[in-house]
């Protein structure tokens, strides 16, 4: 029988998962595409995402799914 390796979120992947829900409550958008382009690993601190989202302060602009989408896509894509 193998036993599968138990995994634990760390405190950042927490935190991304938390702006990512606050950008699509404030903006009424689906938060499904961000959370599915999320990109894991397990590190000593559990797992942690490479690509958190980012938040804008100086643009105004309504965000929208598209923006969503590439906030998820990894930094060196």
């Amino acid at each position: 029988m193998v036993k599968e390796k138990e995994m634990q979120l760390s405190d950042q992947a927490l935190g991304a998962i938390m702006m990512a829900l606050q950008e699509s409550l404030l903006n009424e958008l689906d938060i499904v595409p961000i959370l599915k382009g999320f990109k894991l690993e397990d590190t000593g601190e559990g797992l942690t995402v490479t690509n958190p989202p980012t938040v804008r302060f100086t643009d105004n602009s309504q965000i929208t799914n598209e923006d969503l989408v590439k906030m998820a896509k990894p930094r060196n894509a």
